[in-house]
This record gives C-alpha cells, sequence and structure tokens, in this order.
C-alpha cells in the first residue's frame, strides 16, 4: 500500500489571523477516531471557534467541528468531540509557561494531512484590539493601492 506524500490542508482559520497576532506556531498530531479521519479525508472540517488548552499535562483541543461520517454506524464520533494533542513533554511545558505567565491563547491555524497522518498547526496567539483591527486594514489598503499605482505607471 503506497502511503501518501506532502501536505494536503482540510481547514483553515483564516479568522484567527485577523482577531489575534500571531507569536508563535508549531505543529502537533490529533488523537482521531477511524469515522473522524474518514470525514476528514472527505475534506470537511471547521476551526472557526477552535482553541486548545494545557490541562493536566496534556493539550486538548476544544470546539473544531468534525461532521460525522455520512457511511458511519452507530460507532460515528461526536462532531465536537475533545481531542487530544500529540506534543513531546518539552513542547508542553513551553506552551504551558508561555499561556500562563504571558497571556497567550492557544489557537489553532490548519488542519491538514501530513505523509498520511492528521496535523494541526497551533498558534501561540494575542488577542487583539478593536483599533488594531482597523490599524491592519487600513495598512493592507494603503499597500494595496500604492501596488495599483505601481501597476498604472508602468
Amino acid at each position: 500500500m503506497a502511503r501518501e506524500q506532502g501536505n494536503k490542508i482540510i481547514a483553515s482559520n483564516r479568522r484567527a489571523r485577523h482577531d489575534y497576532a500571531i507569536e508563535d506556531t508549531l505543529e502537533a498530531g490529533v488523537a482521531l477516531t477511524g469515522t473522524e479521519v474518514k470525514s476528514l479525508r472527505a475534506g470537511r472540517a471547521s476551526l472557526a471557534d477552535g482553541f486548545a488548552l494545557v490541562s493536566d499535562g496534556e493539550v486538548w483541543l476544544h470546539n473544531v467541528h468534525i461532521p460525522e461520517y455520512t457511511q458511519g454506524t452507530w460507532t460515528n464520533h461526536l462532531p465536537k468531540r475533545t481531542r487530544k494533542l500529540l506534543l513531546h513533554r518539552g513542547e508542553i511545558e513551553r506552551l504551558v509557561r508561555k499561556t500562563s505567565e504571558q497571556g497567550l491563547t492557544l489557537v489553532p491555524l490548519s488542519l491538514y494531512f501530513k505523509d498520511g497522518k492528521v496535523k494541526v498547526e497551533l498558534a501561540l496567539a494575542r488577542g487583539k484590539r478593536t483599533y488594531d483591527k482597523r490599524q491592519d486594514l487600513a495598512k493592507r489598503d494603503a499597500a494595496r493601492e500604492v501596488e495599483r499605482a505601481w501597476r498604472r505607471r508602468r
């Protein structure tokens, strides 16, 4: 049986980059059931309200919606169940330090297959204020206008 190679993005959380200032990212494995993996292979998932918490030395992913597998039977999974993230002990300890001391939160940025295994890209992020969001939009609009002006001049 040939294994999948490369990355295939299942879902991404575009809203997270708007609502949070991303300070650091890391990759974690996700402990899933069989029907969850089959549902993800169909490309169905939502990270919209997702977040991760560290409790009892383990990292848990909350509010990530993976819909039930359509051909699943009574063994189907719950769509918004809490899922365990697979990280090394040192990474977990680093996350505990950063989230407790500096007021950072763990936000999932994307869910993807990497060499046939489901991975999640987690971000250590700080929440943005409303005026920060407006400033980012204004900068992006200004950069777009400058780019248009340059193209017109050429």
